[in-house]
């Protein structure tokens, strides 16, 4: 599947603009991980542009990511796009023991953290936001209190990966196309 099939594929199950841009921030991470590992950079990508691919039709916990992934495996994906997208979701019985669904995993609520971060920056730019910023905010259990933050060291962690690196990867590659996800 082509970038673009992707796009049109995503687009006709998601129609908030603010979950397109999630899809796209954590397109550019999976790109930016799947280099560093010396993965195939177009199919990571392809696993963070469609991983929440279900979320608007099937919100609960108990559906997320598994009806999406049912989908991309009638649309032809590779099985481990697929099971990168199921895992993904609150099914802890699914393995994340792969890369790929480990780097999804790693990369997904870290994007959503470092948008809030960006969100109450006085120029609400991701341009702004350094690494500090954003671990300090780690500490502050008030802000994006919803984010778990055990979870997102421990997502740093099972990628062999230093934390702050972690943020600065994420970081750096939600700058580079800050213009199409708003910030």
């Amino acid at each position: 599947m082509t970038r673009d099939e992707a796009i049109t594929l995503l687009r006709s199950h998601i129609k908030a603009e603010t979950l397109i841009s999630h899809a796209l921030a954590v397109e550019a991470a999976m790109r930016a991980y799947a280099s560093k590992f010396g993965e195939d950079a177009d199919k990571w990508a392809l696993a963070g542009l469609l991983h929440d691919i279900d979320y608007e039709k099937h919100p609960s916990p108990e559906e997320h990511s598994l009806r999406g992934a049912e989908w991309l495996a009638a649309a032809g994906l590779p099985a481990d796009v697929v099971h990168a997208v199921k895992a993904h979701g609150t099914h802890p019985e699914l393995a994340r023991e792969d890369i790929m669904t480990k780097t999804l995993c790693a990369v997904d609520a870290l994007t959503g953290f470092i948008v809030a971060v960006a969100l109450v920056r006085p120029s609400k730019k991701i341009a702004d936001v350094e690494v500090k910023s954003v671990t300090k905010k780690m500490k502050d259990k008030a802000f994006a209190a919803a984010v778990n933050r055990d979870e997102l060291q421990k997502d740093a962690q099972d990628l062999g990966v230093e934390f702050s690196t972690h943020v600065a990867t994420v970081l750096d590659s939600m700058k580079a196309i800050a213009d199409k996800i708003g910030l």
